[in-house]
C-alpha cells in the first residue's frame, strides 16, 4: 500500500511538472530573454567586462542601502551556486540527456540580460521601511512599476509572485534539494554501500550518515539564521568564493587532463540538443520528443542553478548600497554568468566526457545526482575517487549550507511584503523554515527536485510578465545611465 502510494504521489507531481514547464513557460522565458536581449542592444555581450570592474567598487557614500555591491553579489550567488550546480546539472543530462547542457547554455546567455533587468529595476522601484532596511524585489517592481507604466493596479500579480517566492524558499530550492543534496554527498562519501541503517520511513531506509549529516546542518542553519541579513552576507562572503575556487579547481583539473575528449564531448551535447541521435537511430518520431526533454531539463535545471528569471537575486541587489541601479544591475548579471557558463559548464562537460562521449559511452550507467557527477569526475580523474568523493562533498555542503540562508533571506522578504513587516509572522516562519530543513532529508531525490521545478516555474511566470512590461523602461534608463557616464 505504501508503495501505491508514493507511486500516485510521484505520478502527481511529475504530471505537474511537466504542465508547469511545458511549452507556454519554456517560451515566456525565454521571449523574456530574447526581447531583453534586443532592447539592452546585446548589452550582456558588450558590458560584462564592465559588471566585473565595477564587482569590487566600493560601496557609494550617497546611495542608500544595506549591503556593498559585492556582499550583495555574494548573497545572491550563495541562494544561487547551491545543489543546482552539482547535482541538478547532473540531474538533468540524466534526465534529458546530454543536450540539456546546451539548452542550460543557451537560457543563462539570454538570462544574463533578464538578471539585469530585474535586479536594476529592484533598485529603482525600491523604497524604505520606517527604521531605514531596504523594502526592495520584485513584488515592488510589480506593484509600483508596472502601475506607472500601465496606469492600473497589478498588486495581486505582486502578491501571488511573493507567495510563490515563499513556497519556493519552503519547499523548493531553500530546503529540500539543498539538504538532500548535503546528506547524499555524506552517504555517498562515508557509506556509499549503505549498510548502516538507522530506521526505515515509508518502504526507504536510511543511513546514520543521512541523519546525523541532517541533524547538524539543521543546528547550523538555526544558529546562523537568528543573526539576519547582515550574518548570512558575512558568512556568503567568505564561503561562497573560497568553495567557488575549490570547485572550479576540481573543474578545470578534470578538463585539462581531457582536453582531448572536450570536442567530442561539445559534438555529443550539440547532436543530442537538436535530437540527432534519435535521427540517428531512425526514431524520428521521437526527435521531438528528444528535443523538448533535453529543453525542459535544460531550461528547468538552469534557471533553478543560475536563477535568472525567477525574481530571487532582486530581493538581494535591492540592498546594495548604489545610486545608480544600472550598476548594481551590471554586478548582478556576473551571477548568472558565473553560475551557469563557468560552474554548470565544469560539471556538465565532466559527466558528458566520463558518460556519453567516446568510444565507451554508456548512456545507461543509471546514476543519478551526486552519484553522477561523483562518478564522472572520479572515472576521468583515476584513482580510487575516494579523495574526489570527498572534496566533492565538502563543496556541496558548504554550496548548499550558504543556498539555504540565502533563500531563507528571500522568503523572509515575500512575507514580509505580504504581511505588511508583521516580524512577528516572519519569525514564526524562521521556524517553520528550519523545520523543512529537518525533514528534507526523507524525501526522494525524485520528489524533491520535482517540487522545486513546479515551484520555481509559478514563481518566474508573474516575476517575467513584469519585465516584459517594463523593457521600456529598463531601456531607457541604461541608456541615460551611459550617455550621463559617457559625457563626463
Amino acid at each position: 500500500m505504501e508503495g501505491t502510494e508514493q507511486l500516485t504521489f510521484d505520478a502527481v507531481l511529475s504530471a505537474i511538472d511537466d504542465f508547469v514547464w511545458g511549452l507556454p513557460t519554456i517560451i515566456l522565458i525565454l521571449a523574456t530573454g530574447i526581447l531583453l536581449t534586443v532592447r539592452l542592444k546585446g548589452m550582456q555581450f558588450t558590458k560584462l567586462t564592465l559588471g566585473f570592474k565595477s564587482m569590487f567598487k566600493k560601496s557609494d557614500s550617497a546611495g542608500k542601502g544595506e549591503l556593498s555591491p559585492f556582499a550583495a553579489l555574494c548573497t545572491a550567488l550563495s541562494a544561487t551556486i547551491g545543489t543546482g550546480n552539482i547535482v541538478g546539472v547532473a540531474t538533468a543530462i540524466a534526465e534529458g540527456g546530454p543536450g540539456s547542457l546546451f539548452w542550460m547554455w543557451f537560457a543563462a546567455l539570454l538570462g544574463t540580460a533578464t538578471k539585469y533587468t530585474e535586479c536594476m529595476l529592484a533598485l529603482k522601484y525600491r523604497s524604505h521601511a520606517e527604521d531605514g532596511h531596504i523594502l526592495g524585489g520584485p513584488f515592488y517592481t510589480i506593484e509600483k512599476g508596472m502601475k506607472e507604466r500601465t496606469g492600473i493596479s497589478w498588486k495581486w500579480l505582486a502578491v501571488l509572485f511573493a507567495v510563490f517566492g515563499v513556497c519556493v524558499g519552503l519547499f523548493g530550492i531553500g530546503t529540500f534539494t539543498q539538504i538532500s543534496g548535503i546528506t547524499t554527498a555524506v552517504k555517498n562519501a562515508f557509506d556509499s554501500e549503505g549498510r548502516n541503517i538507522a530506521f526505515s520511513l515509508f518502504g526507504d531506509e536510511y543511513t546514520w550518515s543521512v541523519v546525523i549529516s541532517g541533524l547538524i546542518v539543521t543546528f547550523f542553519v538555526a544558529l546562523v539564521l537568528i543573526g539576519g541579513l547582515k550574518r548570512i552576507s558575512k558568512v556568503a562572503e567568505k564561503v561562497v568564493p573560497a568553495m567557488a575556487v575549490i570547485y572550479v579547481f576540481l573543474g578545470l583539473s578534470v578538463l585539462l587532463m581531457n582536453a582531448t575528449k572536450i570536442p567530442d564531448a561539445f559534438a555529443v551535447i550539440f547532436r543530442n540538443a537538436f535530437g540527432m541521435r534519435a535521427v540517428a537511430g531512425g526514431a524520428m518520431g521521437f526527435v521531438m520528443k528528444q528535443i523538448t526533454e533535453s529543453m525542459q531539463k535544460g531550461i528547468a535545471r538552469g534557471i533553478f542553478s543560475n536563477e535568472a528569471g525567477l525574481g530571487s537575486a532582486p530581493i538581494a541587489a535591492s540592498a546594495a548600497k548604489v545610486e545608480e541601479p544600472v550598476e548594481q544591475g551590471l554586478v548582478s548579471m556576473l551571477g548568472t554568468f558565473i553560475d551557469t557558463i563557468i560552474i554548470c559548464t565544469m560539471t556538465g562537460l565532466a559527466i558528458v566526457i566520463a558518460f556519453y562521449s567516446g568510444a565507451d559511452a554508456n548512456y545507461e550507467h543509471g546514476l543519478k545526482g551526486i552519484e553522477l557527477t561523483s562518478a564522472a569526475f572520479s572515472r576521468v580523474l583515476g584513482g580510487d575517487g575516494k579523495s574526489v568523493q570527498f572534496l566533492l562533498m565538502i563543496c556541496l555542503v558548504f554550496f548548499a549550507f550558504t543556498t539555504i540562508l540565502g533563500w531563507n533571506y528571500y522568503s523572509e522578504k515575500c512575507l514580509e511584503y505580504l504581511t505588511n513587516g508583521n516580524l512577528t509572522v516572519v519569525k514564526v516562519f524562521r521556524w517553520l523554515y528550519i523545520a523543512a530543513v529537518f525533514i528534507g532529508p526523507y524525501f526522494t531525490i525524485s520528489q524533491v527536485w520535482q517540487i522545486a521545478d513546479i515551484t520555481n516555474a509559478l514563481m518566474a511566470i508573474p516575476n517575467c510578465i513584469s519585465l516584459i512590461v517594463l523593457s521600456g523602461i529598463a531601456a531607457r534608463e541604461t541608456e541615460s545611465f551611459f550617455k550621463r557616464k559617457n559625457s563626463l
